[in-house]
């Protein structure tokens, strides 16, 4: 067993770690304030090549390990969710399906355009009555003459309507099979007529992540916008999701350890009764498991990211670290508000923000009672 990360793999962390202090952490309260997305900084995170990071060069990505893919959205999760959630959502939900289950002509008209900070990709599962229930999707389409004819809608989709998402990627029903709904993924692009997108606001937090509802009347797209083959689409989406867990739970550990830091370094300077308060044992003790329960949340998540970059199976491991991860950051973000005392509730303070933006994380993506179902049933319950 080796622990060691590589030489790149350290680079990398050093070097999105800079970033994230250098150029988020100074404007990250002001986005979250305004609700406001940020082009800029989007397109910065493309310009560091962290869009794609593990696609081959072909596609515009660098070849990367999954490993190093998280460990740089650890980084910026550690600093600000928005920007984490822009990034875990761009390489997993959006890029994800394309390159896995894209044609090479797919792969090479849109890869190249989503790893340059400049276009982003939505993935289009989540209806108003198909959350966890993935099954339970009502938008249809139907094949006339060489065309996909979409009608539905979509909620609650990350990077699906600023002005440089560029389309999103559609469950879609298409008939029935042995008496149950055939699902497949069609690819739909931004401006296509029937086709309408909106930004979704007043969020608790990611609120400088962009959030939209999706909506279809009768949107037609050519049949080569097939993604997969027809009847394949819940296996892709599902499939999908076992890769955006180790996403959301990169987010979960970033924004514990972010946390933490945060809780440490005022523990240290807040004085009370003639001592720093960290001097007292209660809170040194709450720092102790804090720093534990991180420590092992990292060790789950980069457990699950070795299986997959060594190609054996990792969904049951990828689960665990999602709701672990979560619940992690839900415990870790709570004690330091409490460390924080009534500062922990001002706005003025980063940790406020930390402990608006890790609520969701035991919801997207699977919630935490869902993970516990899929776990339960790899280990045979």
């Amino acid at each position: 067993m080796d622990f060691e990360l590589t030489e790149e793999q350290q680079l990398i962390r050093e070097t999105v770690r800079d970033f994230a202090e250098r150029e988020i952490k100074p404007i990250a309260q002001e986005l979250d304030e305004k609700a406001e997305f940020s082009y800029e900084l989007t397109e910065k995170i493309g310009e560091l090549g962290l869009f794609g990071m593990y696609l081959p060069e072909k596609y515009g990505g660098q070849g990367l390990d999954v490993l190093s893919y998280i460990i740089a959205v650890e980084e910026i999760a550690r600093i600000d969710g928005s920007q984490a959630a822009t990034l875990a959502a761009q390489n997993s939900l959006g890029i994800g399906p394309i390159y896995y289950y894209g044609t090479e002509k797919q792969k090479l008209k849109y890869l190249p355009q989503l790893c340059t900070g400049k276009g982003l990709w939505g993935f289009g599962l989540t209806e108003p009555e198909a959350g966890s229930d993935s099954r339970g999707t009502k938008t249809k389409a139907k094949l006339v003459n060489g065309q996909w004819i979409i009608d539905g809608s979509k909620i609650f989709i990350t990077n699906g309507a600023s002005e440089i998402s560029l389309g999103s990627t559609i469950q879609s029903v298409t008939g029935e099979k042995d008496g149950k709904k055939e699902f497949t993924t069609i690819i739909v692009e931004k401006g296509t007529p029937g086709f309408k997108t909106v930004s979704m606001h007043n969020k608790m937090m990611w609120r400088a992540s962009d959030t939209a509802e999706l909506y279809l009347d009768e949107c037609k797209v050519p049949e080569e916008n097939l993604l997969g083959k027809i009847g394949q689409g819940s296996k892709i989406m599902l499939s999908t999701l076992d890769n955006g867990r180790l996403s959301i739970a990169a987010m979960g550990l970033g924004c514990a350890q972010g946390a933490f830091e945060l809780a440490l370094k005022y523990s240290q300077e807040r004085k009370q009764f003639g001592k720093p308060i960290c001097k007292f044992q209660i809170n040194a003790f709450k720092l102790a498991d804090m720093a534990t329960k991180i420590e092992l949340a990292r060790n789950l998540l980069y457990k699950a990211c070795w299986l997959k970059d060594n190609n054996k199976v990792f969904a049951k491991e990828a689960a665990m670290s999602k709701l672990y991860c979560s619940e992690i950051a839900k415990q870790v973000a709570d004690e330091a508000v409490q460390l924080h005392g009534g500062y922990g509730l001002m706005k003025d303070y980063d940790v406020e923000r930390f402990y608006r933006d890790q609520r969701l994380l035991q919801i997207g993506e699977g919630t935490s009672e869902i993970q516990r179902l899929v776990i339960s049933r790899y280990i045979g319950c």
